[in-house]
């Protein structure tokens, strides 16, 4: 007992291992359609293999039609390439019947033959021929012509939609839009879709060619079996045509259905594309989507069926159908608006006349102000050539190189960059790009790619031969060399920068003289309300009392535009609470605010611990200090254009030959006339950081290399 258990267990065990193996039996499926093209075939097992092949092209039918986007049955060209084969197997294998047993009679080919020959063609091999004629035209010249030319022109703007959509995924990678496993999940999606158009593409080839093998094969039957019919078999010529071409044409019929099925359901998948959801949902909400369209339908319906000897009752009965649809379809429109309407007066403020409302009798404009575009924060548009910077093998890909400028902005300033959008520009030349800042054009350059960009750190005249060109973030002069001229320019001790590296630094420096205006009242509000519970009293106590989150904005502001860190957002807000006691003036709590972060303005200009300085002369001092006018807090710059563009050029010559020397100091001044000075420079040199003494930390080290 225990060991017959143990066989019925070993048996199961085998069985639904065997079935689990889908591998094996598709492996076994394909020997067997192979065997059907060698080895002859008994009638009953072709009546079975006739009724697969026709479940099967059903199924394919019916899973196209409901799939909801033609990804989802990415496999089709392999079931096509299958479905084909079984078909021409089968022609194979009823040829070889037909020619051995045709003389028999109408069931020489097995109960579907003979049944498909009957019931189609009456008997009348001649109705057989023009139906078996008209399927395969219909076949052949309508739906597998169509549906190729759409796999073919799908495939190829899928491909040249490629680089935009990738494009894309990276954007909102780089934005921070999406996460690293979801922007994966789209570009496999992306590779998928231009493969399966790729396939779709050759795989229309394959109904083709079956329905081209259906007519040769045939005409073959025919032919050779009117042939061994007289020949061999005795027949007279006009039995011998009846027989041979009753069972070649009913063959055909029962093979041409399944491949019109099959083309149909490949015509519905490839012409899905762009479609949303099931076929049947997608068709019956378009066509019903203006009741004014079937209202016309239906008008013209009953007026083909008032014609003089037109059937009317079908006309009408159509036209009936299709005027209540539309009558149906306008109907639950008008209730939508209504509901629409109805829902919009609740949520509208009650129109008081004097009180910011609209006047009694009044009618407001429904203009949809949301759907207004967008302004980009930050647009960086690229000619199409520089496209491959998205996607390049070799070095840092664009995005990868904004996404660590995110990063390290929100670590330097604390501030999180808003999404840089990228977006290809066919009107710019192919390396050229633009920088965008709120719409307005911040920057614009030319790259190679593919090549490098070298520099001499002293500005000195590079030595090796190449494109010559300045540096589109600083003005430096550059030259553009090959690849392959890398260990030259490494032996001169030349800086070597890739074509991302070039257009993230360029990036990088227009955000960075652009940051404040970056820097919206949205931000600032996540910033404080990012706050820990400790300041929220500090914070309650201060707005709107002593200030508002607009002048906070416009301080923050202040200090991002010199590039101070406003990380130390607690600090920031102590010594605005502290200024808000004495002044209300915005620029004056902004210098309160820098003396509070003295340390780290001091030390974020450090090099190995040490602040260069460039001091201010005390001639200048007081030619500026005199030019002030204005009460203590409203004071303003009135100094003579002569003396300003003096003192331009002095900071100029010093500045130059600092950078000769590799030293990029800090410019100090007395306190009073610090914010002025930055006034004048910030336009020409906004890079240079302006220090007041008294910003100046007492721990540090300090060194002065010069003085204006």
């Amino acid at each position: 007992m225990a060991e017959s258990a143990t066989i019925k267990s070993k048996s199961a065990f085998s069985l639904d291992s065997i079935l689990k193996r889908t591998d094996i039996a598709f492996a076994f499926g394909l020997i067997v359609v192979m065997a059907i093209l060698i080895m002859p075939m008994p009638r009953v097992m072709m009546d079975l293999c006739f009724a697969i092949s026709i479940t099967f092209s059903f199924m394919i039918l019916m899973t196209s039609l409901f799939i909801e986007k033609p990804l989802e049955f990415s496999a089709f060209p392999t079931v096509l390439l299958v479905s084909t084969m079984i078909r021409l197997s089968l022609n194979v294998a009823t040829t070889r019947l037909i020619l051995s047993h045709g003389h028999e009679g109408p069931q020489a080919a097995g109960k579907v033959i003979e049944a498909f020959g009957h019931f189609v063609m009456g008997g009348n091999f001649i109705i057989g021929l023009i139906v078996f004629a008209i399927l395969v035209i219909v076949n052949f010249v309508v739906i597998t012509k169509g549906s190729g030319r759409i796999a073919e022109v799908s495939a190829r703007f899928s491909l040249d939609a490629m680089p935009g959509k990738q494009m894309a995924i990276d954007a909102d990678l780089s934005a921070g839009l999406t996460d690293e496993a979801t922007a994966r999940k789209r570009r496999k999606e992306l590779e998928s879709e231009s493969n399966f158009f790729g396939s779709m593409d050759g795989a229309a080839k394959f109904v083709r060619g079956d329905a081209v093998a259906g007519l040769l094969i045939t005409f073959i039957n025919i032919v050779g079996g009117v042939v061994i019919g007289v020949a061999q078999n005795g027949l007279t010529f006009m039995e011998a045509s009846r027989y041979y071409t009753l069972l070649t044409v009913g063959d055909g019929l029962v093979t041409q259905i399944p491949a019109l099925i099959v083309s149909l359901a490949a015509g519905l998948l490839v012409s899905k594309a762009g479609i949303e959801g099931a076929t049947d949902k997608a068709l019956f909400s378009q066509l019903g989507a203006s009741p004014t369209a079937l209202g016309m339908s239906a008008s013209l319906i009953g007026a083909i069926g008032l014609l003089p000897g037109i059937p009317i009752f079908p006309f009408l009965l159509l036209a009936s159908i299709t005027g209540g649809s539309a009558w149906y379809l306008s109907k639950q429109k008008d209730l939508l608006q209504e509901q629409v309407e109805k829902e919009a007066a609740n949520l509208a403020p009650t129109g008081q006349p004097g009180a910011g409302g609209l006047p009694s009798g009044a009618t407001a404009a429904t203009d949809n102000i949301s759907s207004a575009p967008q302004i980009d924060s930050i647009r960086l548009e690229l000619g199409y050539g520089l496209l491959t910077l998205l996607n390049q093998e070799h070095g840092q890909k664009l995005t990868d190189l904004i996404k660590h400028l995110r990063h390290q902005l929100a670590t330097d300033l604390g501030i999180i960059l808003p999404s840089v959008r990228l977006q290809d520009n066919i009107q710019l030349e192919p390396n050229e790009y633009i920088i965008r800042v709120k719409e307005l054009e911040a920057g614009r350059g030319d790259l190679r790619p593919g090549q490098l960009l070298v520099m001499d750190p002293q500005a000195k005249p590079i030595q090796i031969y190449g494109e010559q060109t300045l540096e589109p973030s600083f003005g430096l002069p550059a030259v553009w060399i090959r690849e392959d001229q890398r260990a030259e320019a490494i032996a001169f001790n030349y800086t070597i920068v890739e074509p991302a590296t070039v257009l993230s630094t360029h990036l990088s420096e227009i955000v960075k003289d652009n940051i404040s205006d970056l820097l919206t009242y949205a931000d600032v509000q996540k910033l404080l309300d990012n706050m820990p519970e400790a300041y929220k009293k500090l914070l309650n106590d201060m707005v709107p009392g002593q200030i508002t989150v607009g002048g906070i904005q416009r301080i923050l502001q202040n200090l991002v535009s010199e590039r101070v860190s406003i990380r130390d957002l607690s600090t920031i807000l102590e010594g605005i609470s502290e200024s808000t006691s004495f002044s209300r003036n915005l620029s004056v709590i902004t210098e309160h605010v820098r003396l509070r972060l003295s340390r780290q303005i001091t030390f974020a200009n450090t090099d190995d611990g040490v602040l260069s300085m460039v001091s201010l002369s005390s001639l200048w001092e007081q030619q500026i200090a005199d030019s002030l006018v204005g009460d203590s807090d409203n004071k303003q710059l009135a100094m003579a254009p002569s003396q300003i563009q003096e003192f331009i050029n002095r900071v100029r010559q010093v500045y130059d030959k600092m950078s000769m020397l590799g030293e990029s100091p800090v410019l100090i001044t007395s306190a009073m006339v610090r914010p002025f000075v930055r006034s004048i420079l910030e336009r020409i040199r906004p890079a240079t950081i302006i220090m007041s003494q008294n910003e100046v930390h007492p721990k540090a080290k300090v060194k002065s290399v010069g003085q204006i």
